[in-house]
């Protein structure tokens, strides 16, 4: 398991943007397969958008497509996900979360070993 740690959470307008960072201290994340998760009130966490080591595969929850890019900086140890046209769906605990091991293009919770604490996106109306 990997530290993380995420931030950049915040309360924003529908509409709006917002860069969440996930950063660790582990010196080989370039190893790492690096995911984002939310969580709403009330409801189960969903994987939202996954990179691969290199950066060169991602894939998304078809709900944030063409607004949310996940993106990875090796050499400062830290992952993003850029968030635009923001939208009160998009409400929740965002979390970051690491693997050593690629699955493909869908993914769930148990793929991953290493989760970050969490950080609150509110979108209001």
């Amino acid at each position: 398991q990997v530290p993380l740690v995420e931030s950049g959470g915040g309360l924003v307008q529908a509409g709006g943007s917002l860069r969440l960072s996930c950063a660790t201290s582990e010196r080989t994340f370039n190893e790492y397969v690096m995911g984002w998760f939310r969580q709403a009130p009330g409801k189960e966490r969903e994987f939202v958008a996954v990179i691969s080591w290199n950066g060169e595969l991602t894939y998304y929850k078809d709900s944030v497509k063409g607004r949310f890019t996940i993106s990875r900086v090796d050499a400062k140890n830290t992952g993003y996900l850029h968030m635009n046209m923001l939208k009160p769906d998009d409400t929740g605990v965002y979390y970051c979360a690491a693997t050593r091991r690629w699955y493909g293009s869908s993914w769930s919770e148990e793929d991953f070993d290493s989760w970050g604490q969490g950080t609150q996106v509110t979108v209001s109306s």
